[in-house]
């Protein structure tokens, strides 16, 4: 057999799902339509992501794989696509088209599984950052896992790939698990480990100059235009809002032993829970 056919047909394919997410920590709304304003928004690669696509770097390292970097959003969302070119993927894919826009995870899922049937339908592991920081919600990981009827296992922390089997670890209820699963699978990474590694300017540079980055819109998904989409979507946003906390001062006056006991009395179940003990029940000498 030709040993070059042979390493092809058994190259590790893996597709790292990332997301641009604003860099700001006042996240800039829109209060119509409930969704982040993020074209005028200064964007970052998720940190959750970043995590995911130094696990898919390491197992490159390992297993002399191929890495695909998959976003979707409006044109800027390509600057994280150049960040991991740079990084060490061989190859990025952007999904943009304005009527995708608003997509909740249910929808982003569809087009996400739609774009990876289309262009990598023989991958081997998805990895997605286990959340986003813009929403919170990791979602789109468990169900990418079910849009495309593969196993899925979110929240790992550790994982190695043997005889297409992958060993995975993660913290669940305060137990460590370890599971196995075939591939093809997708799994969502924690910022626990996989710490990322940075980007050199000259990489940047020479990111920017590649011809590795493919664009594809709803149209060259064979989307429908009802499926996708702030319409589509069966999350609604009530409210957008942002929190603020209410504070309120108390003086207290008198002796220092008359000042201690009106603590105990008026924030001793506070207290108390902060410590993990039940004050009322143990004696206080004078």
């Amino acid at each position: 057999m030709d040993v070059t056919v042979w390493q092809k047909k058994t190259m590790l394919k893996l597709i790292v799902c990332i997301k641009q997410v604003p860099m700001v920590s006042e996240l800039p709304w829109d209060a119509r339509t409930g969704t982040l304003k993020r074209e005028i928004a200064e964007g970052m690669m998720n940190p959750a992501c970043k995590h995911a696509l130094e696990a898919a770097l390491q197992l490159k390292h390992k297993h002399d794989a191929h890495i695909t970097a998959l976003t979707m959003g409006p044109t800027m969302a390509g600057e994280v696509l150049y960040e991991a070119l740079t990084l060490g993927a061989d190859q990025g894919i952007l999904l943009t088209d304005k009527r995708m826009a608003g997509a909740d995870t249910l929808v982003t899922s569809l087009i996400l599984s739609r774009a990876i049937k289309k262009e990598c339908p023989d991958f081997d592991l998805i990895l997605c950052g286990s959340q986003t920081s813009d929403s919170e919600t990791a979602q789109v990981g468990p169900q990418l896992a079910e849009e495309l009827d593969i196993p899925g296992a979110a929240y790992i922390e550790n994982l190695e790939i043997k005889n297409r089997t992958i060993r995975i670890k993660r913290l669940a209820d305060d137990f460590l698990e370890t599971l196995e699963m075939d591939l093809p699978g997708l799994v969502t990474v924690t910022t626990g480990n996989f710490h990322p590694r940075y980007a050199s300017l000259g990489g940047l540079e020479d990111a920017f100059n590649r011809d590795d980055i493919k664009t594809l819109d709803a149209d060259s998904l064979g989307l429908d235009r009802k499926l996708i989409g702030i319409k589509a979507s069966p999350t609604k946003i009530l409210d957008v809002f942002s929190p603020t906390a209410n504070k309120e001062n108390i003086v207290i006056k008198g002796a220092v032993k008359k000042i201690v006991e009106d603590i105990f009395e008026t924030y001793g179940d506070k207290i108390g829970g902060a410590m993990e003990k039940d004050l009322k029940t143990h004696e206080h000498n004078d």
